[in-house]
Formats: structure tokens, sequence, C-alpha cells
């Protein structure tokens, strides 16, 4: 009896979460030729007035691997790094971006969470952005490629840039221990959890932040996501108002930024872009960001948030807000209209 009860408990139900499939909006090119790719842009940084046209045309269309065999050509017929050359040839918002994309995506993600950290200043919000966004895959990837750039644990720096709570939800997440999505729901569980959120949090005085990121960085997101519709029978406010009724600045920001990723990660991207476009001065930063970190992962899906939820699509938000080479760079890795 006690086995039919346990199975009764846990319904097999498919939650969805097989490897989700990509959507990016830059694919390899066909017909790719490296040699001549190289040479075309060999020409285009030695021509008097760089010509900016050209280096966007080659690298925005063509994909990370496509990218490195023409670095490897460029640097056998010019005897230089194509890097270093870009990086002589290009300024401003442009250089940052194409510079981007002569990484891997996760070279890229770690390179960006090295420089939120350089310096005087941590960008909380970029590092929020990413740690909080990525999943256990990535995350664990992006570990072992920052050790390779710069000979140091990321834990390491984290902790040493950031304090108290924010601290240790960042370290929780970054040491991938989220669990693996399941073909069985658990509502034992399901139901443990969601009266644990609300016993550390909305139902006490205080706040057990432990308990809240024990939970939030460890457990699968399908899991996480019946958790938090299950928490609503037991705190008259949702997860998000409980967050932030509960903590306060970073901490509040990266619980949010948690639940709207797993909640709609695209629309979480969507929105941050909208976010950066929509005042007078356009956040390039943050716009580069995540185009260059998307585009070769789910961009597509993004931009269909974009039109859906915010009136206008994508690519012409980035008509309106950006111009000159910079744009015309972004309008390429965006990949279309809507």
């Amino acid at each position: 009896m006690a086995l039919v009860s346990e199975i009764l408990t846990k319904l097999t139900l498919s939650y969805g979460e097989e490897r989700e499939p990509k959507c990016p909006t830059v694919v390899p090119v066909n017909g790719f030729n490296p040699e001549e790719d190289a040479a075309k842009i060999e020409t285009a940084i030695k021509t008097k007035g760089i010509d900016e046209q050209k280096i966007i045309e080659i690298l925005t269309k063509r994909s990370c691997s496509q990218r490195s065999e023409i670095a490897l050509e460029y640097e056998k017929r010019a005897k230089k790094d194509l890097v270093s050359a870009l990086k002589g040839a290009l300024s401003g918002s442009l250089e940052h971006l194409i510079l981007g994309l002569m990484k891997s995506t996760a070279q890229y993600d770690a390179s960006e969470l090295k420089s939120s950290m350089k310096g005087l200043g941590t960008d909380e919000e970029s590092l929020i952005e990413m740690v909080c966004s990525r999943n256990k895959e990535e995350l664990m990837e992006i570990k072992k490629v920052y050790r390779e750039m710069f000979k140091k644990e990321l834990e390491k720096d984290v902790s040493g840039d950031t304090s108290g709570d924010f601290a240790k939800l960042l370290l929780a997440l970054v040491q991938a221990k989220r669990d693996e999505p399941s073909s069985m729901v658990d509502h034992e569980k399901i139901d443990n959890d969601a009266r644990s959120l609300y016993e550390a949090g909305v139902n006490r005085k205080g706040t057990d932040v432990t308990t809240w990121i024990s939970i939030f960085s460890e457990r699968s997101v399908p899991h996480l996501q019946k958790v938090f519709e299950r928490y609503k029978r037991y705190s008259p406010y949702d997860i998000k108002e409980s967050i932030r009724k509960e903590v306060k600045g970073d901490l509040e920001k990266s619980f949010l930024t948690l639940v709207e990723c797993m909640e709609n990660k695209h629309l979480y991207f969507a929105s941050r872009l909208n976010d950066a476009m929509k005042s007078k001065s356009v956040k390039d930063k943050a716009v580069t960001r995540i185009i260059v970190s998307r585009c070769e992962v789910d961009l597509m899906k993004v931009r269909t948030e974009f039109k859906r939820n915010f009136g206008k699509s994508l690519y012409q938000t980035i008509l309106e807000h950006t111009k000159g080479d910079y744009q015309r760079a972004l309008l390429n890795l965006c990949g279309g209209d809507d």
C-alpha cells in the first residue's frame, strides 16, 4: 500500500524541460570561405579610414566557429592576431560588440563577468543578469572558461567583490548544484518547499534567507515553477510580492531575476533590452551584452517576446534608438524584422 501511495504522490509528468532547442538569429553561412573572408577583412582594416561596413558585414553574419576559422586564416595572411587588429581599427560600442563576437558564448560571458567585477565599483546589475539567467550547464562551462582565461576561480572573484546574503546567493548559483529536471513530479517535496519558503519569509518576523537561497539555487526549474504555484496556497502574496516584502537591494533584484527567468527567460531578456533602449541615453553595454550573448542561443525567441509585449519589433526599436555602424551591426545580429 505504501508503494501505491508513493506512486500516487509522484505522478509521472513530462516537464518539457529536455534540452531546449536553440533558436539563434546567427547561423553558419552557406558556401563559407574563410580565406576569402580573411582577405576582405585584411583589406578593410588596411583601407585608409577603415572599411567598418565590410568588417560588420562579414563578422556579424558568420557563426562563432566560422569566425574562429577566419581568425586563423587572417593570422596566416597578415602575420598578426585578428583581435589585436580589430582593437586597433575599431572604437567605442562597435569595437566592444565586434570583439565580443570573436569569443565563444561562454568566453564572452566569462569576460563580461570579469569586467563587471573589475576596478573600483562592481557592476551588480550585469552580475545579477548573467549569474541568475544562465542554466546549470552554461554556468559550469563559464566557470571552466573563466579559469582558463583568467587563471582564477569565478567563485573567488564573486566572493571578493560582493558581500552578505547577496554574495551567498550568487555563490550558491555559481556552484551550479541545481537538480536535474525529473520526469516524476514529487508533490510532497513541492508542498514542503512551498511551505518552507512561506515559513522562512512572510510567516515570520525577519527572513530566513539561508532557506530561500537553498531552495532557489538547488531545485530544478520545473520543480520551482510548481513550488511557486503551490506557494499561493500558503501565502496571501505571490512569490514576487513576497520577495519585494522580505528582501531589498541587490538580493531582491537577484531573487526576482531568478523567478522571471524561470517563468519566461526570453521575456526577461526582452524586458532588459526594452529598458536599455527606452530612455534617451541608450545603455549600449547592456544592449550589446544581451544581443551578442543570445544571438547564437535564443535571440529569435527573445525577438518574439519583445514584439508580443512591447508593441513593436526589436529590429524597429534598435533602428529608432541607435545609429551608425553600431546600429548596422546590431540589426544584422537581430536577424530581421518581425
